[in-house]
Formats: structure tokens, sequence, C-alpha cells
């Protein structure tokens, strides 16, 4: 009986010494495998978007976007006459006679805040007939929508506002006939983005139109025209509006956007048919136009 339960104990023995010899190995290889994946493991790097010429994360340029546009909210108009020389009121008319938006068209104009585009995009529906749908416009400041409701209130019409963001908007899928952004895009951190939710909420055969800077092809105009706005543009930002680098930043913002045949093609890959631009004065700004075709 004793050899028996010797042998006994002596198997139990070994059993447990198996067992502490198993859990040692698994919690060696748990070890292992914790040191071979944090020395394979890649840091987190934060993607880099442009703010003018400076490169920055990505997570921080609607908030920088955001402070120089309240900065110029109330002085917005006289920066733009300040940086086209008045034409910027031209290309406007232009690009809204091109978009001619009939009286049941339903108008989304983005970036819009301070009514520019919307106020002519009514004023068209208006001379055809006075019944019209309303314009909704959509911007991300609040300071830019303040300014377009103190000056919808000179107008005859009615406008819906909404603060939003180009690249998420809170509206329907398929909701509007025409889609506007002027000199708004090239604000976006995601430039595909915006143009996927410009897609998204148009209706199938509705519009998409951009109006923004361009690149001039004439070599000598492009001289003049770069001397003009990095040496006189930000200087004049100055004199009006007592800010020199939000004006800074808008001219490096211009040259940082695709050129037009760059952007026509991101317009294509958002899927829009019948894409084209058009150029006015030399290229300095361009209207680009795209339809949802489906």
């Amino acid at each position: 009986g004793s050899g028996i339960n010797s042998e006994y104990g002596e198997f139990q023995t070994n059993q447990l010494y198996l067992i502490r010899i198993n859990l040692r190995m698994k919690a060696l290889r748990c070890c292992t495998a914790l040191v071979r994946r944090s020395l394979h493991t890649t840091p987190r790097v934060h993607q880099q978007t442009h703010f003018g010429f400076q490169d920055i994360p990505e997570e921080e340029k609607e908030e920088k976007v955001r402070e120089v546009f309240e900065k110029v909210a109330d002085s917005y108009d006289a920066m733009n006459d300040t940086m086209s020389l008045g034409l910027h009121r031209v290309w406007k008319d232009v690009f809204v006679s091109r978009a001619d938006p009939q009286p049941n068209f339903k108008c989304l104009d983005v970036a819009g805040g301070t009514g520019d585009i919307a106020f002519r995009l009514a004023r068209h529906m208006s001379n055809i007939s006075r019944d019209h749908e309303t314009v909704t416009i959509c911007d991300i400041n609040p300071e830019m929508l303040r300014v377009g409701k103190e000056r919808a209130a000179e107008t005859a019409d009615s406008f819906t506002w909404m603060e939003g963001n180009a690249e998420s908007l809170n509206l329907p899928d398929d909701t509007f006939d025409l889609y506007t952004i002027a000199y708004g895009i090239r604000n976006c951190t995601h430039i595909d983005r915006a143009l996927s939710e410009a897609h998204r909420v148009l209706k199938p055969g509705g519009r998409f139109m951009c109006l923004e800077f361009g690149e001039v092809s004439n070599p000598a105009i492009a001289a003049m025209y770069e001397r003009y706005s990095f040496d006189v543009i930000p200087v004049m930002g100055h004199l009006v509006a007592g800010d020199m680098e939000s004006y800074q930043y808008l001219v490096e913002s211009i040259r940082k956007f695709p050129k037009q045949q760059e952007f026509a093609q991101m317009i294509v890959d958002a899927g829009f048919g019948v894409v084209d631009y058009e150029n006015l004065t030399f290229g300095v700004t361009a209207i680009h136009s795209g339809y949802k075709i489906e």
C-alpha cells in the first residue's frame, strides 16, 4: 500500500511540475508576442494638410479656417473687392447666369454665409417668376451667417439658413436641383469629401457648380498676377481690414488649390458627368460644372 501511495504522490508532483512548466511557457509566448508587436507597431502619424503654405495636422485646419473667416466676416465684401479689384461681382453675376436656376429649383449654396451667391440666385428666379423656391444657405462659420442674415433683411426674398460643414452635410440624399459653392471649396480639409457630399444631396440630373480661383496660363499675365497677389493684396488687407495674416492665407490657399484640369478630374472622380469648366479673366477664376447622372 505504501508503495502505491508513494508512486501516486510522485505522479501528482510530476503533473503539477508539468502544469507549471506549461503555464510558464504560455506566459513566455505572450510576453514574446507583446514585445514583437511593440517593436513592429508604427507610431500614429497625424495626416498632414496645407493651410496656405504651411503643413499642419488635418484636424487643425477647420479651426484655423474658422478663425480666418471670423476675422474677415464684417469686411468680407471689402476683402473681395480688394483681392479682385471689384471683378468678383462680375464673376458672380456670370456664374449665376450660367447656373440659370429656374423658379422650381431647390438650390443649395454652400460656404455662402454672406449671401452673395444666394441673393443672386433668388433674384434670377424672381425675374422669371415671383413664386419660386427658397434658397438654402449653408456655412460652417456662424459669423459669416450673421453677416448674411443682416444683409438679407435688405432683400425682398426669404432664405433658409443652416450652419454646417461641406464635408458632412446634415441634409437628405437626392434633395436639390442645384448645388453652388463660390470661393469656399479650397478651404475644405478634404475636397473629395465635399464633392461626394455635393453629389449625394443633389437629385439625379441635378447640377454641381463651383466658382473658384484658378491658374493663369499666359506667362506674362501670370507673372503680374503673382506679384499683385503676394506683394499687394496682403498689404491692402492690412490697410482695409487691419488683418494682413488672413489675406496672406487667402492668397496662399489660391496657389495650393488644384489647377482647373486637375479639379475637373476630381469632380469626375466624385461621380459627376458632363464635367467642364470655363475660365474667366485669363483663368484668374473659373466656373466648374458637372451633373449627377443617375
